[in-house]
């Protein structure tokens, strides 16, 4: 049984917190923050606390911190003898040589109920060893387990902020859209599944479809025509001009 410290109480800490309780072959046996309001979903589950100088051994420290406090936080626990390990997606790995990076390449929301079996879990360490032992206590959660370089990492976020983040504001105006004319978003939901379900199966530049990648100017200048707000048709203009110029080059 790996026991485990979380450092943090948002989103990322709450389903790292779920997914490791669920699989049976690790325990979080304390949660940190600096505020105590956050720490009462987690009270009568383990030991809490609001002071790093009260952690307890374990034989990994989860930093799910914003990545701006992530390196003053490792050097504040150095002395711990486990693993101290970051779940930033876009921070490389520390200097120390208990240092590691624990990456779970998914979007979190406190609300959403996630299948931890599916997550990739992008591992990097500062010794065989600990890599080791990173790969152990992910696989206890799921098998798709990755050995990911820091740079390869930043890479994977960078793609990860165009297919996610930017896809869902995309859906927000979208939905803003559909309002204008008392329309619900829920219409669209059928047709966001079937694009998710074909980028499974297929190269996402294999199954573009709409007026951009027929030119279909009509299509287009009507639509430009039809956006009330400035902003969504500068955004409408750079991807169909995106689209465009990489089917030509297809």
């Amino acid at each position: 049984m790996f026991s485990i410290v979380i450092l943090g109480a948002g989103n990322v800490a709450t389903h790292m917190f779920q997914a490791f309780q669920a699989s049976g072959n690790c325990s979080v046996v304390q949660v940190y923050n600096h505020r105590p309001e956050s720490l009462k979903a987690f009270e009568k589950l383990t030991a809490t606390t609001t002071e790093l100088s009260e952690l307890i051994e374990a034989d990994m420290y989860l930093l799910c911190l914003k990545d701006d406090v992530i390196e003053s936080i490792a050097e504040q626990i150095q002395t711990k003898s486990g693993i101290i390990a970051h779940t930033s997606g876009s921070q490389s790995i520390l200097r120390s040589s208990n240092s590691a990076v624990f990456y779970p390449l998914q979007t979190f929301s406190k609300g959403s109920k996630l299948n931890y079996s599916e997550i990739p879990f992008c591992l990097e360490a500062n010794s065989e060893e600990n890599l080791q032992i990173l790969k152990t206590i992910a696989s206890c959660i799921s098998p798709e387990v990755f050995e990911i370089s820091s740079a390869q990492r930043q890479t994977l976020h960078l793609a990860a902020v165009f297919v996610c983040n930017f896809t869902n504001h995309l859906y927000a105006i979208g939905e803003s859209i559909c309002k204008e004319d008392d329309m619900p978003f829920d219409i669209l939901k059928a047709l966001i599944q079937e694009t998710s379900a074909k980028v499974q199966i297929n190269p996402p530049s294999e199954v573009q479809t709409g007026p951009a990648i027929r030119k279909d100017e009509s299509t287009i200048k009507r639509h430009l025509s039809q956006l009330k707000d400035q902003n969504h048709k500068e955004i409408y203009q750079l991807l169909t001009q995106s689209i465009k110029q990489k089917h030509d080059k297809l």
